[in-house]
């Protein structure tokens, strides 16, 4: 296995615990880099936001992340470490949309630029969490 392949897979080991400890139903390892994830939703304090069409999430392994907020484009930089991984800060196009994709985008944005989230991945599903409790599900879209 590469040094690549190695990082990208030690995250998702790392967060699913040691399976001999019967830590449980985490199924198959998943890669977190050079997937496409369509964003679910957004969990900040008690609040969840429902993410609009085309909430997107790319991490590739060369470092670099981009995606949709639900209106807007954006990239970053974006560093793998065991079960963690930490933006840069977000560049993103300025474009206004319609009040809740803005609410959702401004939510989205906090969670992501210079943070680092803990990453978790389960049955084509990943959760990104943070430092004060948010969560951010995503759910991985199939290669065509």
């Amino acid at each position: 296995m590469t040094m690549t392949a190695a990082a990208v897979l030690v995250p998702l080991a790392v967060a699913c615990g040691n399976e001999g400890a019967g830590s449980g139903s985490v199924g198959p390892q998943q890669p977190v880099t050079g997937v496409e994830w369509r964003v679910d939703s957004l969990t900040t304090e008690s609040t969840t936001l429902r993410a609009p069409a085309g909430a997107r999430l790319r991490v590739e392994e060369d470092g670099t992340a981009g995606g949709n907020l639900g209106c807007n484009s954006f990239g970053t930089r974006a560093t793998l470490r065991e079960d963690r991984i930490s933006f840069g800060a977000l560049r993103t196009t300025k474009i206004a949309c319609d009040r809740p994709r803005m609410t959702f985008e401004r939510a989205l944005a906090a969670a992501l630029d210079r943070q680092t989230l803990t990453a978790r991945t389960e049955d084509g599903k990943l959760t990104l969490t943070g430092g004060h409790g948010e969560r951010v599900r995503l759910t991985r879209i199939a290669a065509d």
